[in-house]
């Protein structure tokens, strides 16, 4: 697989280890845009700006808050952060084997793939027919970036998928949102399930298009033919102390995650 690994080390469980990266498993159908000053078509930037003082605020002057109330903050320093950041994992640690039938799929959050590393390949593929022949997934906690997660390791068409859960308490409730009262006319019942009946099919997703993404990207590609880009003209950036914007903000600390992999 030539996807690049975001991260690599072992999945583990009992007295077995296996060496793996973690690669992405879908790539976002969103195309995203820059903003652009229309005189000059320089890239614009996002600055924290104070509007009690009206000015851009230094990186040296922000501070974390959370909100408790309207205007009202609880300050928290990056120390304080820190010293409940948990440590990297070098490790994916199954912890128990679960039936995935029992997970309801509100938990899912988002995939990834697992691949072997080198000298790893033989105990990967038994791991992958063992899971595949039991039907069982392995439940573990894994740190990527600053996040704990909780995930879970299948089998899926011969390789390991590995899918992020979302925490109890994050799933909201859906008493509000479920019908106060029964449905009591049989007709009715009856009505709906013969339409889902009729309506039944097996899951093809290449049936379906994100067709708002294919609009866009040929507008792009018959404008691109048609008329040459817009070139920004060339400036010399302003050193500031830290990232100017968000975007810059995790360019450099992927950076930094690379540097010391």
């Amino acid at each position: 697989m030539a996807e690049q690994a975001i991260w690599s080390g072992t999945i583990s469980f009992s007295l077995v280890a296996i060496p793996v990266q973690l690669v992405k498993a879908v790539e976002p159908g969103r195309v995203s845009f820059r903003m652009l000053h229309n005189k000059d078509y320089s890239p614009l930037q996002r600055r924290m700006f104070c509007p009690e003082e009206e000015k851009i605020v230094p990186a040296d002057e922000i501070i974390r808050g959370y909100e408790i109330g309207p205007d009202k903050y609880i300050v928290i320093t990056d120390e304080e952060l820190e010293s409940v950041s948990p440590e990297r994992s070098r490790t994916i640690e199954i912890v128990e084997f679960i039936d995935m039938k029992e997970v309801d799929p509100i938990y899912y959050a988002h995939p990834y793939y697992l691949v072997p590393s080198k000298g790893g390949e033989k105990a990967y593929q038994l791991l992958v027919e063992a899971m595949a022949r039991t039907n069982k997934a392995g439940l573990a906690k894994f740190v990527l970036g600053e996040r704990e997660y909780l995930v879970a390791v299948k089998s899926m068409e011969g390789a390991l998928a590995l899918i992020t859960l979302h925490y109890s308490e994050e799933v909201l409730p859906d008493k509000d949102i479920s019908p106060k009262e029964k449905e009591s006319e049989a007709e009715v019942k009856s009505r709906i399930k013969k339409n889902i009946k009729n309506m039944m099919a097996d899951f093809n997703p290449e049936k379906y298009a994100n067709e708002r993404r294919k609009k866009i990207m040929n507008i792009l590609k018959k404008k691109a033919k048609e008329k040459a880009p817009v070139e920004a003209s060339q400036v010399e950036e302003e050193e500031v102390e830290g990232p100017a914007d968000l975007v810059s903000a995790l360019k450099e600390s992927m950076r930094k995650v690379k540097k010391n992999r």
